[in-house]
């Protein structure tokens, strides 16, 4: 699905980096005050050596105000055989609001783009009555019919009032490519430039990870992925993907939307202490840790990961229990900003009120302040 041509990459001889795969970056204001997205491009791009031109994207939070009621749902579809039938399967279950391509610009860099569309969308009552579901599992159980039966076509984005922009090229292209400098604002982005180790560059592949409001970056490598996969498909997600960043989507949603657990709760279950360490620990938190380890010892994630959890408020940065992946987090009065290196925040905000790198394991969560628009 969604060939293109890759980009080349061939270092100069001599100049070589073999850098640590991948770059993550997210800005918030917590005042919920709006911003274009010049200034997550201009974050990412200059991690642009951890990148390989095979992926990049963004998540933007508050960019649909005129449509914050309503599922948005971003598509991309090979041909127009699969968009007619995609279109179809959408007028059974949603009232379709308001539908358009989406607006791109030409950008060196990016080729064999898809068909690119959005749709704005309210389930139908009569639908979800007779589903038995809440309209949150309704519309998830609607994106993976899509994405599993509908050949050429591919839902991914499905929140309300934010959206993801990825594709096959380096981040600050897909950037511009998208126009999310010139035709968008959001209180929250967040962006990722992807160097892919064992999976293709295509179109859908790149991150973010998204589904209804939620979205992951993720810079790192799952060597838990089949066993992660299996548990989670037991719960009615589809990993069409082979990607260890789309279970991650799905383990996150699974423990947060379904479970109800907590923020802090989740980073537990999939960034768990070694039991080693939890032995050390205060009698309450021993219960809570030595709880959650045995009633989700398949969702705990193994291996070197730094990850970025986006959803409609904030976002949680999070390291694997190790470290093994760098993360950096800073702060400058209402702003807080999250990036795989200082450079991609400096860039932006050289003056900074604090900036730490957290611990492995360590949950860094920034909301909006009460009473701020989101």
């Amino acid at each position: 699905m969604f060939t293109s041509q890759n980009n080349s990459f061939s270092p100069v001889e001599g100049e070589v980096r073999i850098p640590s795969g991948c770059a993550v970056s997210a800005i918030i204001d917590r005042s919920g005050k709006r911003m274009s997205g010049d200034k997550i491009i201009r974050s990412i791009a200059t991690m642009h050596d951890r990148s390989n031109g095979l992926g990049g994207g963004f998540a933007g939070y508050g960019i649909y105000p005129d449509y914050k009621d309503y599922y948005a749902f971003h598509l991309f579809f090979d041909d127009r055989v699969a968009k007619k039938e995609t279109e179809d399967f959408l007028a059974l279950h949603f009232e379709i609001v308001y539908s358009s391509e989406m607006k791109t610009k030409k950008v060196h860099g990016i080729k064999g783009e898809p068909l690119i569309f959005r749709y704005f969308l309210y389930p139908l009552s009569k639908r979800l009555a007779n589903s038995l579901l809440d309209e949150e599992q309704y519309v998830v159980q609607c994106v993976n019919r899509i994405n599993s039966d509908i050949k050429g076509a591919f839902v991914f984005s499905s929140g309300k009032n934010m959206g993801i922009f990825k594709g096959v090229g380096f981040p600050e292209d897909i950037g511009r490519f998208y126009l999310l400098d010139e035709e968008y604002e959001g209180y929250m982005w967040t962006a990722h430039g992807r160097y892919p180790t064992n999976t293709p560059g295509w179109w859908g592949g790149a991150h973010p990870f998204g589904l209804l409001d939620y979205s992951v970056v993720h810079n790192g490598e799952i060597s838990s992925y089949d066993a992660n996969r299996r548990y989670i498909e037991m719960f009615g997600y589809k990993c069409n993907l082979q990607t260890d960043t789309e279970v991650i989507t799905y383990i996150i949603d699974f423990l947060l939307r379904v479970k109800r657990l907590t923020l802090e709760e989740v980073a537990k279950v999939i960034s768990a202490s070694f039991w080693s360490t939890i032995e050390d620990k205060s009698e309450e938190d021993r219960r809570q840790e030595i709880f959650l380890r045995k009633a989700f010892p398949s969702l705990l994630i193994n291996g070197p990961f730094s990850i970025i959890f986006g959803f409609n408020g904030g976002l949680m940065a999070l390291n694997d229990r190790l470290k093994l992946r760098s993360m950096v987090c800073a702060e400058k009065g209402s702003l807080a900003f999250v990036s795989s290196e200082e450079c991609g925040i400096r860039v932006i905000q050289p003056e900074l009120d604090n900036i730490f790198a957290p611990a492995g394991g360590q949950p860094v969560i920034y909301t909006l302040r009460e009473g701020a628009d989101r």
